[in-house]
């Protein structure tokens, strides 16, 4: 592709197709990490450095904020090639492999011993329980939905999965409630928990929450990255670096202390 660019160019035809060709635009989030951030210090920012380098292309990036709606307003107008992060099989994008799977976890205080925590576990009903709200009760986390579904409302903190967008990384405040002791435990996703709970100066314990067969809302995810519906090429050019690249890929998640788990 460089080959052929430099002839179009310097014949002076193509040069827009050959610009677009040789960029990777990418929506993220500012104001996220572990996940990404404007100074590309997220684990995802680093992830799709790395895809870049082996497509040979340069990224630029479409900043939005991962609210409700982010695929679906940034897809309307195909303002992006690749969507890291995503859910891996979400409506709207065709998804590529699963580069990582983690799962939702209990974030407690080490000196509280609250050890073994399942979603029955009695003590859950005497606990002050922080859980990630989205807003909307049919759309909200798995946790939150789980908790519910057992009667444990009176004791339970929601924390905005969106958060305060005017402070820095606002999901990672559910984390420092449990450091400062506004909850005993708190049901967190697994990457948020373990990048905000190895930087907390006071020592925090995670737990995966156990899976159930028998539940609607499960607990561990695989995550992939999204791209056009119709961009096939895209699609098979990406699947073959995450295949390619997955020691390097995982170096970086451990690196972020993403909690890992198989399928």
């Amino acid at each position: 592709m460089k080959s052929i660019c430099r002839v179009l160019i310097a014949l002076s035809v193509g040069w827009a197709s050959c610009a677009a060709a040789s960029t990777l635009t990418v929506c993220a989030d500012p104001n996220n990490l572990p996940f990404s951030n404007r100074a590309r210090e997220g684990f995802e920012n680093k992830i799709v450095q790395l895809l870049a380098r082996d497509l040979q292309k340069q990224v630029r990036y479409v900043w939005w904020a991962q609210r409700r709606g982010y695929v679906r307003n940034t897809l309307t107008e195909a303002k992006c090639d690749l969507w890291p992060g995503v859910a891996s099989g979400v409506e709207r994008v065709a998804t590529t492999r699963s580069y990582y799977r983690s799962t939702y976890v209990f974030v407690t205080r080490a000196s509280s011993h609250l050890q073994d925590l399942t979603l029955d576990d009695p003590r859950l009903r005497d606990l002050s329980i922080g859980v990630q709200l989205v807003g909307n009760d049919a759309n909200n986390t798995p946790p939150a939905h789980a908790i519910a579904s057992r009667g444990i409302v009176g004791n339970v903190h929601g924390f905005m999965l969106y958060g305060n967008y005017a402070q820095p990384n606002p999901p990672a405040a559910i984390v420092a409630a449990v450091a400062s002791g506004e909850v005993d435990v708190a049901m967190v996703w697994g990457p948020l928990a373990g990048y905000f709970a190895r930087q907390s100066s006071v020592a925090l314990t995670l737990s995966p929450i156990p899976s159930s067969k028998a539940s609607p809302w499960p607990m561990q995810f695989d995550v992939s990255m999204g791209v056009q519906l119709h961009d096939a090429a895209l699609l098979d050019a990406v699947n073959s670096v995450l295949a390619r690249e997955q020691p390097a890929i995982d170096d970086i998640l451990r690196h972020y202390a993403v909690p890992r788990t198989s399928g």
